[in-house]
């Protein structure tokens, strides 16, 4: 069984983030979104495709790197086609029933219930639902008692939406729906797929526990905080890091830091990190290889990778780009 990551895009909600790093690196509990995915999927998925177009070296970099139980190929997309242009690109190593997943959703969906529930059913496909409080921002399902998709409707008015219930971003398909895509164009898997797939057998699947779309930086923060404390953690540090200093509740560490005499609360620093002493790092993410000097004050803030903040430095509701 193969499974589909859709990891294009230039991540801009991401910003200055992504601008170094692609999106589906961005660690997380120090582990990149992409992993967490990866780690999830069931036995059965031997092979996992990523379907890309930013920063492709960096992906396979990282790939050749892992000794997986399962084959990961990185395909190029060679110029944007929409998700379902980009399930369509790598049609060729579909060969069976396949899951479709977001690379920016963290979530707690069970990937083999998920696939029990679908094959239970008779259709052509399933995708994962949530139930929020305003669906607007996103493809909501009216289901009926078999948890069979109704209506499919993408970002409709608050009046017009049919439920609560959205698009969490996580489908099984079946190969026949690739013949519903067109080759080599733009196509909404979303806006024109799914609703032609609902009078063939399309069902939703809900799931409890938590789903965060880490799409932009808040989420990540959010996911982080909603990891730890799964794990009944308060702060995570990693590998060959020293700390001297004192880290409050919701503090990630990355590899190969070194902390002196700072405080440091609700953050989350990347590896390579050095801070010197007497600094206060708040509500901020600090990126790879930073360096801040000693009597800097960060809160509120996202620090780009490599950068160098000189002492007594002051940076408060800012987003620092590369080479800024």
């Amino acid at each position: 069984m193969q499974a589909i990551i859709l990891s294009g895009g230039f991540g801009t909600r991401m910003r200055p983030l992504t601008y170094t790093t692609p999106k589906p690196l961005l660690p997380l509990l120090n582990k990149p979104l992409v992993q967490h995915i990866i780690d999830a999927l069931p036995k059965k998925v031997e092979e996992v495709v990523l379907a890309a177009n930013y920063k492709i070296d960096m992906l396979k970099e990282y790939f050749e790197d892992r000794n997986l139980d399962r084959e990961v190929h990185i395909v190029d997309e060679p110029e944007p086609r929409g998700t379902a242009g980009a399930v369509k690109n790598v049609e060729s190593y579909i060969d069976d029933t396949f899951f479709v997943i977001n690379s920016d959703i963290i979530s707690s969906l069970n990937f083999q219930d998920f696939l029990d529930f679908y094959e239970s059913k008779e259709g052509i496909g399933a995708i994962s639902t949530w139930s929020v409080e305003d669906p607007t921002e996103f493809g909501v399902m009216d289901l009926n008692s078999n948890s069979r998709i109704r209506q499919f409707q993408e970002k409709p008015s608050l009046k017009e939406a049919a439920s609560n219930k959205i698009n969490a971003g996580h489908y099984v398909l079946e190969p026949e729906v690739l013949n519903r895509i067109p080759e080599g164009e733009k196509v909404s898997i979303e806006r024109e797929i799914f609703p032609e797939l609902v009078k063939d057998g399309l069902f939703g699947y809900e799931f409890d526990g938590y789903w965060i779309d880490c799409g932009r930086p808040p989420s990540l923060f959010k996911a982080t905080c909603t990891l730890l404390d799964k794990r009944d953690k308060t702060k995570l540090v990693g590998d060959r890091t020293l700390i001297k200093g004192e880290l409050g509740d919701y503090v990630t560490i990355g590899e190969d830091c070194v902390i002196e005499g700072s405080k440091i609360e609700n953050s989350i620093i990347f590896d390579g990190v050095e801070i010197g002493d007497d600094c206060t790092i708040e509500n901020s993410l600090l990126g790879y290889n930073v360096i801040v000097e000693e009597n800097v004050t960060i809160k509120n803030s996202i620090i780009s990778d490599n950068l160098y903040l000189e002492e007594d430095n002051v940076v408060i509701d800012e987003k620092l780009k590369p080479d800024d």
